[in-house]
C-alpha cells in the first residue's frame, strides 16, 4: 500500500507538472481566463487614473486660458482708457491750426480787430490747455533733432546759424502725440 501511495503521489506530481507546463505554454484556458480577470481588475483602475490625469490637464489648460483672456481684456481696457480722446483730438487739431493762422495775421490799429484777436488768443489758450490736460502734447519744435517716428520731413534746407544737420529748421504743421501714440506727425523742414 505504501507503494501505491507513492505511485499515486508521483502520478499527481506528474499531472501538476504537466498543468504547469501547459499553463506556461498557454494551453490551459482556465488559467488564461484567471489571468485575464486579473488584468481586467487592474485595467479599470489604470483607466480611471488616466482619465483623472487627462481631466486635471484639461482643467489646468482651461484655467490658464481664462487667465490669459482676463489679462488680455485688462490690457485692452487700459488702452481704451489711455487713448480714449484720440478721435476727438484728431477732429479738434484742425481748429487749433486755424486759430493759430488767425493769430498770425496782424491786428493793425483797428480796435474791433484787436478785440477779436484777443478773443481768438483766449480761445486758443483754453483749447490748448484742454488738450494738454488730456495728455495731448505738441511735437516738432524748431531746433529739435529730427525724429522720423514723430515727424515727417517734407523738405530740406541748408544748415545755417545755430542749426546743425538733421535738426528741424522750420515747422510747417505742428504734430501732436497722445501719451506715447502719434496722432499727427509734425511736417517739418530739416536742415542738411
Amino acid at each position: 500500500m505504501a507503494k501505491k501511495d507513492q505511485e499515486q503521489q508521483i502520478d499527481e506530481q506528474e499531472i501538476l507538472e504537466e498543468e504547469k507546463a501547459q499553463d506556461f505554454a498557454g494551453e490551459n484556458p482556465e488559467k488564461v481566463q484567471d489571468d485575464s480577470k486579473q488584468e481586467d481588475e487592474t485595467n479599470p483602475l489604470d483607466e480611471l487614473k488616466k482619465q483623472l490625469a487627462d481631466k486635471d490637464d484639461a482643467l489646468l489648460r482651461a484655467q490658464a486660458e481664462i487667465q490669459n483672456i482676463q489679462t488680455r481684456n485688462a490690457r485692452e481696457m487700459a488702452n481704451v482708457r489711455k487713448y480714449d480722446g484720440q478721435k476727438l483730438a484728431t477732429a479738434i487739431l484742425p481748429v487749433v491750426d486755424n486759430l493759430e493762422r488767425a493769430l498770425a495775421v496782424d491786428a493793425g490799429d483797428d480796435e474791433k480787430v484787436a478785440q477779436v484777436h484777443k478773443g481768438v488768443q483766449i480761445t486758443l489758450k483754453t483749447l490748448k490747455a484742454a488738450l494738454t490736460e488730456n495728455g495731448i502734447v505738441e511735437v516738432g519744435q524748431v531746433g529739435d533733432d529730427f525724429d522720423p517716428q514723430t515727424m515727417q520731413g517734407v523738405q530740406t534746407v541748408p544748415a545755417e546759424g545755430e542749426l546743425k544737420a538733421d535738426q528741424v529748421a522750420s515747422v510747417l504743421q505742428k504734430g501732436y502725440m497722445l501719451h506715447d501714440r502719434v496722432i499727427r506727425p509734425a511736417m517739418v523742414a530739416v536742415a542738411q
